[in-house]
């Protein structure tokens, strides 16, 4: 029998919307894109009826769907540029160590609108298993939530909540697996063939041993190999991150369907935003790398057109953690879009990298290769997020200057850690391989920037440089191509938590030395401006609010980088409709001209509201300017 909530969802979705309008909006979307999306169902799985049965599905949850929702499609479909405007302002969470539960979060939206953040990514909720949850990425029931977090009502009234207040929320959709505890898999372990299909089951060595040939490993040292043999079920299974979290086999059309139900399912909860974790990894292939396949676009694509059948205000979020140049795939094409905006991860490496060496010269090529992508892409561009740094720079460039993978490689961590480079950071190695000698990197920013050093030694002349610096990082980010994104507690100069060791569900993994609970007594220093957190935060807001107000700030304005002709400034001009503004960057401890010579006409530096001229720019130790044409 159908859940009654579930139909009374659906009566109410419909008042005010008409069961005729409701059918007629979903037919012409369906019709829009039918041709399109049979073909890619057909070209992949030739499954009539399975195709049949997804259409049906996607039919059932646009008739369920709330209709606040409906209307909020109705608007952003008439308004495709929305999430491209310069008020756009993200922040990353968890909901535990944010606000202890979700209704906690919705009690801090005041604060959220505080930060002028418009946008909250919360990182995974959904239902795990304790101590073997990968940080919530092994989601054993995608329809609910952690208990501790609260419940699947409590999701639907915060994204409520969210959008009376003009706050976009997103969640990450863990597609690549799922938990050894998820009912799929626990049927699967005990042989059942209809769920054993789901994942990549084999009952000896051999197919495991080819695969392993071709197909790179993710965690070489805390998790070695693609696949786990299971003693109890006398088979292998495929578990490309961590021994708990089994591929899913989208080669099954019931996977693919049943996915998409999931995906449907939470959107009608209200997401703006479904961040897709491991895109590239989501079509496994014998023979290749298991990666950036074909099949995975196609995918992506189908996802893509079944939200823009059912829910077209959802944006698609890819992770895919790869140079700029090689992630636009993702995009799709104009005629063909797949994700909405994707994640700019080599940016952010290659900040850091400018950071410990005081060179901009690999950071400027960066940011040049991306201004020269078609301005229909977006970028999510941070400093730091719950995640680990992994060097993933470009070793030909460094190594035309002499600089070598392994030696750089060594010398970044050694920095971050502060063992070199006169260095003020503080942080720990996360999956360090001695065999190799790569390692990545954990610290929050204001920890890497020497806020943390500089407050354990009371140096004050220390501490102001520290807050600088970390300004100069965030104004700079502000500059970029795309939409910035905070990580919750950057705002206050949060320093890294080493309370972590104590957990003995946490201790072996050093992410979470950058993923401590908000400090909410320190937050309520914000209005203090003697305090760290309140200069940080009234120099955020002030950032925030030029950026909010310029309009050469929207995503698809022009952007390119000027020659400082010194190796430790960075200049990043932006136009848009006739309006012009530069932003200068000094990535050095030492005071620095920036021997520019934009002599187009007069310039007010926006931030202290002095008018002055673009050319033979004097910057301060992390000094930062944005520089505005007036005439």
């Amino acid at each position: 029998m159908k859940d009654m909530s579930v139909m009374k969802k659906a009566a109410e979705a419909n008042e005010g919307f008409g069961m005729q309008e409701d059918a007629g909006i979903f037919q012409e979307r369906l019709k829009k894109h039918h041709d399109e999306l049979r073909w890619l169902y057909m070209e992949l799985y030739g499954n009539d009826s399975m195709f049949a049965e997804l259409c049906d599905h996607m039919r059932q949850f646009w008739l369920e769907r709330d209709r606040k929702l409906k209307r909020r499609d109705q608007d952003r479909e008439k308004d495709k540029n929305w999430y491209r405007q310069n008020d756009m302002l993200g922040m990353m969470l968890y909901i535990d160590n944010f606000a202890g539960n979700i209704k906690g979060v919705e009690a801090r939206l005041d604060y959220i609108e505080k930060c002028n953040v418009n946008y909250i990514h919360l990182m995974p909720f959904l239902d795990t298993i304790e101590g073997r949850s990968d940080g919530g990425y092994a989601v054993a029931d995608f329809r609910k939530v952690q208990e501790k977090l609260g419940s699947m009502e409590d999701l639907e009234s915060l994204t409520a909540a969210c959008h009376e207040k003009g706050i976009n929320v997103c969640m990450d959709f863990v597609m690549n697996h799922t938990s050894e505890g998820h009912e799929w898999a626990i049927r699967a372990r005990r042989g059942e063939g209809e769920y054993m299909s789901r994942y990549f089951f084999f009952d000896n060595g051999e197919l495991p041993a080819r695969y392993e040939q071709t197909v790179p490993q993710v965690f070489p040292t805390t998790a070695p190999g693609n696949f786990t043999w299971l003693e109890d079920a006398g088979h292998y299974v495929m578990t490309t991150f961590y021994p708990y979290q089994w591929d899913l086999n989208y080669r099954n059309p019931r996977v693919f369907n049943e996915m998409m139900y999931n995906f449907l399912y939470l959107t009608n909860r209200g997401m703006d935003i479904i961040r897709i974790d491991a895109v590239p990894y989501i079509w496994k292939e014998l023979n290749t790398s298991c990666r950036n396949l074909p099949q995975v676009h196609t995918i992506v694509r189908m996802m893509r057109i079944i939200g823009e059948i059912v829910c077209p205000s959802v944006l698609l979020l890819g992770e895919v953690v790869m140079e700029p140049e090689k992630v636009v795939p993702y995009f799709g094409t104009v005629e063909k879009p797949e994700c909405h905006m994707l994640y700019n991860v080599t940016t952010m490496a290659t900040t850091w990298h400018t950071a410990a060496t005081r060179d901009v010269r690999l950071l400027k090529k960066q940011l040049d290769i991306v201004s020269a992508l078609p301005k229909d892409y977006v970028f999510l561009n941070y400093l730091r997020c719950h995640d680990d740094i992994g060097w993933g720079l470009d070793y030909g460039t460094l190594l035309e200057e002499g600089i070598g993978e392994r030696s750089h490689k060594q010398y970044l961590n050694d920095y971050f850690q502060g063992y070199a480079g006169a260095s003020n950071s503080r942080g720990e190695l996360y999956n360090a391989d001695p065999v190799t000698g790569d390692a990545r990197f954990c610290g929050t920013t204001a920890s890497m920037c020497g806020i943390e050093k500089a407050g354990f030694e009371q140096d004050e002349e220390a501490m102001e440089k520290a807050i600088r610096m970390d300004l100069m990082l965030h104004a700079y980010m502000f500059m970029q191509s795309g939409i910035p994104v905070l990580y919750s507690g950057d705002e206050i100069g949060q320093v890294n938590d080493y309370t972590y060791k104590e957990d003995p569900h946490k201790a072996a993994d050093s992410r979470y030395l950058h993923r401590g609970a908000m400090n909410w007594k320190a937050a309520e220093n914000i209005e203090r401006p003697d305090t760290v957190e309140g200069r940080l935060f009234r120099g955020l807001d002030q950032l925030e609010r030029i950026r909010r107000r310029e309009k050469t700030f929207v995503a698809h304005a022009d952007t390119w980088t000027i020659d400082t002709w010194d190796p430790a400034v960075l200049c990043i001009g932006r136009y848009y409709e006739g309006e012009k503004l530069i932003g200068l960057f000094n990535f050095s401890e030492y005071d620095k001209t920036a021997w520019i010579n934009e002599t187009d006409g007069e310039y007010v530096e926006l931030i202290s509201g002095s008018k002055m001229k673009a050319a033979g720019v004097n910057i301060p130790a992390y000094g930062y300017y944005f520089l505005k044409k007036i005439g």
